[in-house]
């Protein structure tokens, strides 16, 4: 037998490095999975695991689907105008005492969301009066969580069920100021941090969005916490008691000169009729050029009317019709008199009545949540294509981070990308449609019967323009700048008499004229013959 080969102890070395970095790996993905309390991934239909409502009025077809643009599958709400209702019944419930828990999971408007919930219910255990095949509205929660918008309201929910212990009932705290929802068709994650310190944290696409206290009255209505005192329902505001702080004054008395009749304007007698003002002119006349339409019947459509239109002889004058003086105000004008105010000597200032301590008033040190035995999603909405996928309910933040690392963003990545794609095309075709639409009114210009002598000067910038993307603001400048000049010489040159001509009987003159204006003719003919054919039209 021939020798072994020795192996250096290097290579050992670094074999030994990979086995114990993957056995790490391995351990640390184990200890992930240990924090994750549950997880549902909608790789595989979700038919054996999640229990759809038989009730009737949720008719709203569930779909094992994928999500648009990716191979990640999720749970479809998949018809308009409809009402869905599923259930998750968990292993083991989960208590919301002591520690922290995340509640997170990804959502997908594929469709927008004009109307309609896309949030989850995390329900009570089955012992306060609920069953899974008869999920529905009222099934009792411990915490609401997610998208809500429909009219005025656009919001991520947050509402937990407490039970008063005074009481003994269930009452809804609702988050006060939530964030709203994005207005996209990306998918975005959420997640709810909710802290053994009483602290709640929510988070869209894990940047925090809203921090608040469960036992602050500031951050949920009503107050989980209720106010120790209570205004007394018993107490009455005395008879006697006056809120005026200020009265009339009862010695006033009403100047004689004060004229409450007089009124707040009147002629103004220093103003005369401006000179050259036309008082038989109408300011409005039937318009000359108005016809009676062909099929204007008398008996049917009564008699016919020509419209008005400004009366053109009223345009230079200063005005027409009857003049009338102006009003001015009067200086005489004083309104209803009213005596001045003073202080009330009687002024007890605004009653209320007095505070009691509350009978309902109870203290808490951290809220006394219902455990979580299962997650419910139950909506009415008026869109198709919403998608939930990758819940999840941690026992702290870095186990919900990392899932929103692989599951979420590499998603988002890719979407917001075609979107940014999406975006420049629709860019592109709108530039493309302005620049159209801008040529197309160009050669409608080069069309005026005024500027029919520059036609095809003008066609031809026009026609450089289109070709040449680069040229076209400047070719603009240039057509505007030649219609302009155009235009002013025929406003402001066309106004000249043209000289006048003494006829002379020179027959000389007349022959020569004559010849000239055949050879002018002439030239012409060829000029046109040789002149290069000009596109009159554009092809559309």
């Amino acid at each position: 037998m021939g020798e072994r080969k020795r192996i250096p102890l290097g290579i050992f070395a670094v074999i030994f490095f990979v086995i114990c970095s993957s056995s790490l790996h391995l351990l640390r993905a184990s200890d992930d999975a240990d924090d994750a309390i549950f997880y549902e991934s909608f790789d595989e239909d979700f038919d054996d695991r999640w229990i759809v409502s038989d009730k009737d009025e949720y008719n709203g077809i569930w779909k094992h689907s994928k999500s648009e643009g990716h191979e990640d599958y999720g749970l479809l709400v998949s018809e308009k105008a409809r009402k869905y209702a599923v259930v998750k019944e968990l292993d083991e419930p989960v208590i919301l005492k002591d520690e922290s828990v995340v509640l997170q999971f990804e959502t997908r408007l594929q469709n927008g969301l004009e109307c309609g919930g896309a949030y989850l219910k995390y329900l009570r255990p089955q012992e306060a009066g609920w069953k899974p095949k008869e999920f529905d509205n009222d099934s009792p929660y411990s915490i609401m969580f997610g998208p809500d918008k429909c009219g005025a309201t656009n919001k991520v929910h947050f509402i937990f069920k407490h039970k008063n212990p005074k009481s003994g009932e269930y009452v809804e705290h609702h988050l006060k100021f939530p964030p709203s929802v994005p207005s996209d068709k990306l998918s975005h994650v959420y997640t709810a941090i909710l802290k053994p310190d009483n602290e709640l944290q929510i988070l869209i696409d894990g940047e925090q969005k809203k921090k608040a206290n469960f036992l602050s009255s500031e951050d949920f209505e009503p107050s989980l916490i209720p106010p120790k005192t209570i205004p007394d329902p018993e107490d009455k505001k005395p008879e006697d008691w006056d809120e005026r702080e200020k009265i009339p004054d009862p010695s006033a008395v009403k100047p004689d000169d004060w004229d409450e009749d007089a009124p707040l304007e009147i002629l103004d007698e220093e103003t005369v009729k401006p000179e050259g003002w036309l008082d038989d002119e109408p300011e409005e006349i039937d318009d000359p050029e108005a016809t009676k339409p062909e099929d204007w019947d008398d008996e049917e459509d009564g008699e016919w009317e020509a419209p008005k239109i400004t009366n053109p002889n009223c345009e230079t004058a200063p005005g027409c019709g009857e003049w009338k003086r102006p009003m001015k105000k009067n200086p005489a004008y004083k309104g209803k008199w009213h005596a001045p105010l003073i202080k009330n000597p009687a002024y007890k200032g605004i009653w209320k009545p007095q505070d009691i301590p509350n009978p309902d008033y109870f203290e808490l040190k951290k809220p006394d949540f219902e455990p979580i035995a299962a997650i419910g999603i139950e909506i009415w909405t008026m869109q198709d294509g919403i998608l939930f996928d990758n819940i999840l309910i941690a026992k702290d933040d870095k186990i919900a981070a990392s899932y929103r690392e692989t599951t979420w963003k590499p998603k988002f990545t890719i979407e917001k990308e075609k979107q940014k794609e999406e975006e420049k095309d629709t860019e592109s075709s709108g530039l493309a449609s302005i620049h159209k639409k801008v040529f197309d009114l160009l050669y409608k210009i080069a069309d005026i019967p005024f500027l029919s002598a520059y036609k095809f000067k003008i066609h031809d910038l026009i026609e450089k323009g289109e070709t040449q993307p680069n040229l076209t603001v400047g070719i603009l400048v240039a057509v505007v700048v030649i219609v302009l000049t155009i235009f002013l010489r025929i406003v402001f040159g066309g106004k000249k008499k043209p000289a006048r001509v003494e006829k002379t009987n020179t027959p000389a003159a007349e022959t020569s004229t004559n010849q000239d204006s055949g050879e002018n003719e002439e030239n012409k003919e060829e000029e046109t013959s040789k002149a290069p054919r000009r596109r009159v039209k554009r092809d559309n």
